[in-house]
């Protein structure tokens, strides 16, 4: 019999060979012979193989199908090292809210054209990336959604959407053609208003329940804040009932109009223990001896990119010039190289180093994850 690479299965030449099935956003590592082989399956002709575990394994986890897939496949060209895996694609920094804890602020309408992100997705595929996190903003508000959603099928990608879920309609829902949609809810209704304005609540909840319905995979991020700290443990309860996978918690660093805010900021030792809270994959991997962000980078509306989205003010390269050129200028952040000397280093990746650098200097420690750890006890 023969068998054929699945049409959501793509073969991704990384630092090691590997398989990644996009629906499920999972990444399997192969040895020569299996990625060999794996090739042939993605041939017209398909493959045929004696090792029948091996062929039920893949079977199995959706990697191959016996029947013959019509699709065009990415090119593989072996990928730089580190690897960039997740890309932040800041669409446009328009918003329909002013969040009192945006890291953005008020600043001057930006939007990448439709030319500019067709290049960035092709170039990203073309470097073996993994997963594009479209943002804003809101990136609903791009005056050419339409058109960038339209194209979004032509890349062997992961599309995830992230969106504050107000203009997350039924009819919109209908014709998205992305793999996954994350949603801000930073509270119940009381504290998700108070952060976000009235009214808001309703609609991030009905848009949570309204992606589910309709099939997407849908993760919550959540912002810890002084109105919040009490809703936790029923948020949780809540998330897992409407089955959300994927739950993530984090504190929001004290820039763009969180300084114009400060009753809402939460000190490390106190905010810091939430970060126990949350549950799924998360968002992006990193790597043994790394610092968080080893295979991220972000491109901002202006067309400017950095190592995410908060350095956007930290310039590496545009988009005009490449993602190549601009990636090859972000040094990756040695663990070693930190003040961190804790036994929990390697699983905090010493933490947010944007935060870290805010509160404890450029080699400092992310003491709200020192918090979690109960690696500190004082007021900061």
């Amino acid at each position: 019999m023969n068998y054929y690479l699945a049409r959501r299965a793509v073969l991704k030449w990384l630092e090691t060979p590997s398989i990644y099935h996009m629906t499920k956003d999972e990444l399997y590592e192969l040895d020569a012979d299996s990625f060999s082989f794996m090739k042939s399956c993605a041939s017209n002709s398909g493959c045929v193989s004696k090792d029948s575990a091996f062929i039920d394994y893949c079977v199995e986890e959706g990697l191959l199908t016996t029947e013959q897939v019509a699709v065009k496949r990415p090119r593989l060209i072996k990928a730089s090292v580190p690897s960039l895996r997740y890309l932040e694609l800041q669409i446009t920094d328009a918003c329909n809210l002013r969040c009192k804890h945006c890291y953005i602020g008020d600043s001057a309408s930006h939007e990448l054209s439709l030319i500019q992100i067709g290049n960035v997705l092709r170039e990203f595929e073309d470097m073996q990336g993994l997963r594009v996190m479209i943002t804003g903003g809101e990136p609903l508000l791009h005056r050419n959604f339409e058109a960038i959603n339209e194209m979004l099928p032509d890349y062997a990608i992961r599309k995830a959407l992230f969106t504050n879920g107000m203009l997350l309609r039924k009819e919109i829902l209908k014709i998205l053609k992305v793999n996954e949609i994350q949603i801000s809810i930073d509270g119940l209704e009381a504290a998700h208003e108070a952060l976000r304005g009235g009214g808001t609540f309703r609609y991030a909840l009905d848009a949570v329940k309204n992606s589910l319905d309709a099939g997407f995979h849908v993760s919550v991020s959540t912002m810890v804040h002084r109105r919040n700290l009490h809703d936790f443990d029923e948020m949780e309860r809540m998330f897992k009932h409407l089955g959300i996978k994927e739950w993530t918690v984090d504190v929001p660093c004290t820039s763009g109009r969180l300084k114009e805010n400060a009753e809402f900021w939460v000190g490390p030792e106190e905010g810091g223990k939430y970060l126990g809270y949350g549950y799924g994959g998360g968002l992006h991997s990193s790597g043994m001896g790394y610092a968080c962000g080893l295979h991220l980078m972000s491109v901002m509306a202006n067309g400017n990119a950095a190592k995410c989205t908060f350095y956007g003010d930290r310039t590496v390269g545009t988009v005009d010039q490449g993602l190549q050129s601009s990636w090859q200028r972000i040094l990756p952040v040695l663990l070693k190289d930190l003040a961190c000397e804790c036994e929990f280093i390697e699983a905090c990746r010493g933490g947010c180093r944007y935060r870290a650098e805010l509160i404890d200097g450029p080699r400092g420690r992310d003491l709200y994850r020192c918090a979690l750890y109960g690696i500190i006890n004082d007021k900061v």
